[in-house]
């Protein structure tokens, strides 16, 4: 591939660079252009992988392993090694006598590791193959630097590991001091030393034990400058001088040319427009000497086109695609170049499919090329696409277009599998453009970009035109011919064969006769089966006049044989030589699948990914990458072009996520099936060493030992720094000696007490820190401290200070306790600041009292203002040494710093977030409580993807309260920090157990109503719920369904979920239960319907339906009641509605009809009846009945008991309403007050007060009701009684009050008319007066007897007199009159005659009056005395 390349760059010299070139750029020696090789002509084997390098490895592997089973390879190995340290032995001694030692330990405890961990893994318990933890990474350097390989494996047996250059072992005995093989603390390393551009080769490192053996690769390319400069310039060493070149003005000059604002790896889609640029920076500038700007593809020159445009504005260079399609994805190269020199920079462009206009359909294919053009043929290739929508691609269909139209026609019917297709019929002379679409079951994909414009001639004719062009393109094409000669038959055709078979066509090839004439010829094809002479023309229409042709409708599987004929005026002539039997089938296999899938790490959004090209390939296109996050089972492509060579980068993943990767092949005949998933990678920058730690200071100095302490370095290198190695060397007058190592097992903390030192001597320190990628550089030298006894009774110094959460107003301080604590043990710590740049006598205390803790917040910082910050520990002896002051902060909230937030999630699992934006490849999220690491994880579940982390409490409670924060290394100062006290914890708590356990919220809960026409209807109101809500109805723990019985109904816009019952009917008791359930959300409410509860609803609901039912006829609106009218008479009334002119109403009380003497007219719909002078004896029972051919309905009003109390109540309210005022009136007795009312009913009860005393009634005080006339009588009334009288009227609720104030005149008035009174009675009592016993009238027969009696009263004893007829009438014989005893009065007659007759009055006198009594007395004679009598007087 390499070789490839060399001819596509121009061959320009590089520079030595300033630094070394990065290892991110490791692509540019396998599949990305590699624009080093292309200065001069190189052969460099061992950098592709092909079959015969393939064999050497294997052989390679075979003799390694026969020296490894012998022994020699080892011993071998081992005198090399001890020839290079004799050459270095003064400077290699401690490494050979001390890290040794470290090896075997380290050495251990990894075997102790790894075998715990693979037991699980083995059969046997014990043994594992080989495993490469860290491969070596590929290089890029100059000449006359040196390099390292670094690996690390692991296995049991321990592997024994063997280098090789392009398959072939080194030997380092060969050439002494050139290889350097080690292997310290688990790891191995390869060191090349003074590279030479030979040294370009792959490497390997093998790994081999009994279990089995494994191998990893990398790449070393070693550039060479091209000037004409002194090759010593570039000793790794002297890397800081400039680069020479020559400008076309002759002299020599020195440019440095620089990239600013670069473009990144960049990723568009189909029919975008995508822009990448550059700021170059040329120094120095001259203006006369402008750059050559260049950009290339894949190592290939771009030219400017439709397709492509470029810029330059004299600083920045620019190149933009007008619309972006998969063919320009690929790796885009930006040089700039002044004289022979040049800078590159490079980027890789990733173009993904547009979106499908029919979902499902395939990506579009992509190069459409045509190829082997002819008069009236061409073939058209193209490249399958990586995306196939999901479904099988069926196959293609070829679209053309002539040039200068718009008219595109399919060229074939049936979809096409194979990536080539013969177009025949195309018209000599002119030109067409092509294009090709993808079809699968969902649908047909957008069409490819269109290929280049392409001429139907004939091959040396568009040779021809190309080297001698007349005009301008127009693209057509007009051919002329030479004056054909007459009569001469072309010859046969030569050289005929078959080209390409497939399963759908053959394509034939042969080339014009040798005696054809002056005039153009034509040809006829005819073929046959194989083993017959059955020839068949296949043109039989229109000849062919080009000398290619494809053949269609062949069987496949069915062998032919194939001939051709040439024709012109004068006839057709014999046929060419039949080809070999061909069988219609494709001869290009399917590959088969890439094997050995190994991603390795890049960068923070990328991997490397190689493979093995797949065994017996052929016509390979290149390979599609795939690639998807663990677990999530969903694939995206990782490149849309198919990448040529085994290695791609692939770009554009998330940080953090752990990934598996597949390959697939692609040549003509289709697509592999998908490798292997690659083992998972975690996307994460690959390691490096650490930088230096720095500020070493002492903590602790005695008598023969010291106790260091430094800070940690700046860059972590990509991994967790694992421990520090400490040197140390004596100091005398002035002059260090030799270093020495001070540990050899690394420390894990910066704090590190050495050993073993003399007292009194000075010495000088170095600290070294160390990862996985190995140890990094030493520190600078300490200042001298001299290792004496510290005796002073204070405290020593706290070490390990450092900022964190630093804010435009606060920071927070951390610190770690002094390792001398003095004398007594420490109570305390004083924090002291400045500013950056006061004095010294500018330090103050930020606290007055010692601190308890070892952290502080500070607050109150001016923002803009840059402090440093010391801290002082305190015993009882007093304050000690400060320790190291802080480098300087500055306080200011840094753009896009970020809060740590608590947040409560679905499954109530309470968490704190802390985001990062601002991380390297090898920064890492550092979680702590109260400051101090957390090592307990059974409290905390710390989860970190990518830039995020999240720190989720187990069981949260008291045991978790405290100050959480989480700084991210490798950062600027990253961090934050929150602080959960109890309140916040139950806040939490209380949030999550409303999460874990979510409810549907709900407005009203269960309920249940009674419809219009009877039907039960359960409902309840939730406050919203989705789409995907659905509820349960349960009765009685029963799930019951919709159907006749129940019509159920859930509307997810308005949370309304209800449930309708025709009727409640016995078996309907028991619980009802509506559970809901959207999405994670429950709820469920019920509702009990049993005892006398059911029956009510159930009784309800029924009356409810004959209610409706009775509603359809005459019914009651308003049932039957009463009111009492002003005239305090009880009316009945009712409303009725629905009637009509034939609607009667009968009245009833206690089942018995009350005659209304008129109908009801049901004017306004109100039915009465009324009740005058309602009292008890109108209690009962009423009911009024309406009735008419369409039903009846009745209303019954019970007033009887309470319902009568509340009636007699209003009743008596009205007549106590009615009440007049009071009046006075005198009597004889005395003097009555009173007041009139409608009328009166005993259940209205009247109370007087006199002077707000309530009256106790007498014999002289009474009160009583005459009629309406309700009164208070006092009798005989003296000045006592004077006063206010009030009358109380309590109606059973309310008393209602009259008042009369019967005091002077009044009193005198009604006193003086009741002395009058008085006696007018007292004379009325006595006066006499005839009292009863004489009749009126007495009719009696003459002759009889007649005897009348009264009684007389009168005091004094009243004198009787009597009258006749008005006269005096004294007794006589025939009348006696008596008067006995002075009050009986007698009259008698013993023999009454007609004489008797008349009137007589009984008159009795005394002083006080006199009285008469008239009784008429008749006597009459019998009718036969009177006939007798009258006979006698006649």
């Amino acid at each position: 591939m390499i070789e490839d390349q060399s001819y596509k760059m121009s061959p320009k010299a590089k520079r030595a660079k300033q630094n070394l070139i990065s290892e991110d750029k490791e692509n540019e020696a396998m599949d990305y252009s590699v624009p080093i090789f292309t200065g001069r002509e190189v052969n460099i084997s061992g950098i592709t992988d092909t079959e015969e390098e393939r064999i050497k490895e294997s052989a390679a592997y075979v003799a390694k392993r026969n020296l490894f089973a012998t022994g020699e390879g080892v011993s071998v190995s081992k005198v090399a090694k001890s020839t290079s340290e004799e050459e270095h032995h003064e400077k290699k001694s401690r490494k050979v006598a001390i890290r040794e030692s470290a090896e075997r330990v380290a050495m251990k405890k990894t075997l102790e590791e790894t075998q715990a961990f693979h037991k699980k893994l083995n059969q046997d318990k014990l043994l594992h193959a080989p495993e490469f933890i860290i491969e070596p990474r590929s290089h890029t350097i100059w000449e006359k630097e040196n390099v390292v390989f670094r690996c690390s494996v692991a296995g049991w047996p321990a592997p024994r590991v063997t280098w090789y250059k392009n398959n072939v072992p080194i030997d380092v005995q060969a050439h002494p001091g050139k290889y350097i093989i080690e292997s310290r603390y688990g790891l191995h390393s390869l060191e090349i030393t003074t590279c030479e551009f030979d040294d370009t080769a792959q490497y390997r490192a093998s790994a081999m034990n009994v279990k089995g053996e494994v191998s990893v690769y990398a790449s070393l390319v070693v550039k060479r400058y091209k000037g004409e400069i002194d090759a010593s310039l570039l000793h790794a060493g002297n890397l800081s001088m400039s680069p020479f070149a020559v400008t076309p003005y002759g002299y020599a000059s020195r440019f440095e040319i620089s990239f600013v604002d670069k473009f990144d790896v960049a990723f568009g889609r189909e029919g975008e427009t995508m822009s990448l640029g550059c700021t170059v920076v040329i120094n120095p500038d001259i203006k006369r000497f402008k750059p050559d700007i260049e950009w290339y593809r894949n190592g290939v020159l771009i030219t400017p086109s439709k397709w492509v445009q470029m810029q330059w504005s004299g600083e920045r260079a620019s190149l933009t695609l007008t619309h972006a399609n998969k063919e320009d994805e690929g790796l885009y190269t930006l040089r700039v170049a002044m004289g022979e020199y040049y800078e590159e920079y490079s980027g890789y462009v990733f173009v993904r499919d547009a979106d499908a206009e029919i979902p499902g359909a395939p990506g579009a294919p992509l190069d459409v090329q045509c190829l082997d053009a002819n008069k009236d043929y061409v073939i058209v290739s193209w490249k399958q696409p990586a995306v196939d929508g999901g479904n099988p691609i069926l196959g293609y269909f070829i679209d053309r277009c002539e040039v200068g139209t718009a008219h595109w026609t399919q060229c074939n019917e049936n979809p096409v599998k194979f990536a080539r297709f013969p177009v025949t019929g195309l018209i000599e002379g002119r030109s067409y453009i092509f294009r090709v679409r993808a079809v699968n079951k969902a649908g047909v994909s957008l069409p490819s970009r269109v290929s280049e414009p392409v001429a139907a001639l004939d091959p040396a004719d568009r040779a021809r035109l190309r080297s001698h062009p007349s005009a301008p393109w127009t693209g057509q094409i007009i051919v002329t011919e030479e004056e054909p000669a007459e009569g001469v038959v072309p010859g046969p055709p030569t050289d005929l064969q078959v080209i390409e078979a497939t399963k759908n066509y053959v394509v034939l090839s042969w080339k014009p006769p040798g005696q054809r004439g002056h005039e153009g010829i034509m040809y006829f094809v005819e073929k046959c089966v194989a083993g017959t002479e059955d020839w068949q023309r296949v043109n039989t229409e229109i000849p062919v006049k080009s000398p290619r042709f494809a053949v269609f409708d062949l069987s496949e599987g069915k062998s032919y044989c194939f001939r051709v004929r040439c024709c012109n005026s004068a006839g057709i002539g014999e046929p060419s030589e039949a080809t070999e039997a061909t069988v219609v089938d494709d001869k290009l296999d399917i590959p088969k699948a890439p094997g050995r899938i190994m991603p390795t790490r890049n960068t923070d959004t990328s991997v490397v990914v190689t493979w093995t090209e797949p065994p017996d390939a052929k016509e390979l296109v290149g390979y599609y990458i795939e690639s998807s996050v663990e677990g999530s089972g969903r694939w995206e492509p990782c490149n849309n072009n198919p990448v040529k060579g085994t290695r791609f980068i692939c770009h554009g993943l998330s940080n953090g996520e752990k990934y598996i990767f597949r390959v697939r092949a692609v040549n003509a005949a289709g697509l592999s099936e998908f490798s292997q998933d690659s083992e998972p990678i975690e996307v994460k920058a690959a390691i490096a060493a650490p930088s230096q730690p720095y500020d070493i200071v002492v903590l602790e100095s005695v008598r023969d030992s010291m106790v260091l302490g430094w800070k940690q370095p700046k860059v972590t290198g990509g991994t967790e720094i694992t421990g520090y190695y400490v040197n140390y060397c004596e100091v005398v007058d002035g002059v260090p000696g030799k270093w020495k190592e001070a540990n050899i097992k690394a420390v894990t903390e910066r704090a590190y007490r050495i050993e073993n030192l003399k007292e009194n001597m000075v010495y000088q320190f170095q600290v070294a820190a160390a990862n996985l990628a190995g140890v990094g550089t030493p520190s600078q030298p300490s200042k001298p401290f001299k290792c004496e006894e510290w005796t002073i009774a204070v405290p020593g110094p706290p070490h390990d200070v450092k900022c964190t959460e630093v804010r435009k107003d606060s920071l927070v301080l951390l610190w770690k306790e002094p390792v001398y604590t003095g004398r007594s043990p420490i109570v305390g710590y004083y924090v002291d600041m400045k500013e950056t740049e006061a004095k010294e006598e500018r330090w103050r205390s930020v606290n007055k009292k010692p601190l308890q803790k070892k952290y502080l917040k500070i607050d109150g910082l001016t923002q803009g203002v840059s402090y440093v910050f010391r801290v002082r520990a305190t015993n009882q002896a007093g304050v000690g040494k400060p320790s190291d002051v802080t480098d300087a902060v500055l306080a200011e909230t840094r753009p896009g710093t970020k809060e740590m937030v608590v947040d409560v999630d679905d499954n109530g699992v309470i968490s704190l977030n802390f985001e990062c934006d601002q991380m390297s490849p090898d920064s890492k999220f550092v979680w702590s409580k109260n400051y101090e690491p957390i090592e307990d994880d059974s409290r905390l579940n710390i989860d970190t993807k990518g830039g995020k982390s999240k720190a989720s409490f187990k069981n949260p409670g008291e045991d978790d309260l405290g100050i959480y924060s989480c700084i991210v290394t490798d950062t600027d100062g990253v961090s934050s920090s929150y602080t959960i006290d109890e309140e916040e914890m139950k806040r939490l708590l209380a949030l999550s157990h409303e999460r874990q356990f979510p409810t549907v919220p709900l407005t009203s809960e269960l309920a249940v109503e009674i419809l219009e026409k009877g039907e039960v209807r359960f409902w309840l109101q939730a406050e919203k719920l989705s789409g995907n809500a659905k509820a349960n109805f349960v009765f009685n723990d029963k799930e019951i369904f919709n159907g006749e019985k129940y019509k159920m109904k859930v509307d997810q816009k308005t949370g309304l979920i209800e449930m309708i019952m025709d009727k409640l009917e016995d078996k309907d008791e028991g619980t009802y239960t509506f559970q809901l359930q959207d999405g994670k959300a429950t709820n469920q409410s019920s509702l009990v319907l049993i005892g006398d509860v059911f029956k009510k609803l159930r009784d309800e609901a029924d009356f409810q339906r004959k209610d409706w039912q009775r509603k359809q006829g005459p019914h009651f609106v308003d049932e039957l009641g009463w009111e009492v009218t002003d005239e305090c008479n009880v009316m009945l009334k009712c409303k009725v509605a629905n009637i009509k002119k034939e609607t009667h109403i009968v009245w009833y009380k206690d089942d018995r009809e009350i005659m209304v003497d008129e109908e009801h007219d049901f004017k306004d719909g109100v039915c009465t009846l009324l009740i005058s002078e309602f009292s008890k004896k109108d209690a009962g029972t009423y009911e009024v009945i309406l009735k008419d051919d369409r039903g009846k309905d009745s209303s019954e009003l019970k007033l009887k008991d309470t319902a009568f109390a509340d009636l007699m109540n209003e009743v008596c309210r009205r007549i106590a309403l009615s009440a007049t005022d009071l009046k006075i009136q005198s009597t004889a007795e005395g003097i009555r007050l009173y007041s009139y009312v409608t009328y009166y009913v005993e259940d209205l009860r009247v109370g007087w007060v006199h002077n707000d005393t309530q009256i106790k009634f007498t014999d002289r005080v009474k009160t009583g009701v005459t009629g309406e006339q309700i009164w208070l009588q006092i009798n005989e009334p003296t000045p006592q009684d004077k006063g206010k009288y009030i009358m109380e009227l309590f109606d059973g609720n309310t008393a209602h009050k009259k008042t009369i104030d019967l005091s002077g005149q009044a009193f005198d008035e009604a006193f003086a008319e009741f002395e009058r009174l008085k006696q007018a009675a007292i004379a009325e009592k006595n006066r006499a007066r005839v009292l009863g016993g004489l009749p009126d009238v007495v009719t009696i027969q003459e002759g009889k007897a007649l005897n009348l009696s009264c009684t007389v009263w009168g005091d004094p004893t009243p004198e009787v007199s009597w009258l006749k007829n008005e006269k005096s009438f004294v007794s006589d014989a025939n009348c006696i009159l008596r008067f006995e005893s002075g009050k009986n009065v007698s009259f008698s007659i013993s023999t009454v005659s007609t004489h008797d007759s008349g009137k007589y009055s009984i008159v009795v006198k005394n002083k006080y009056g006199t009285e008469t009594s008239d009784v008429t007395v008749s006597v009459y004679i019998p009718e036969e005395e009177r006939e007798s009598e009258q006979e006698k007087q006649k």
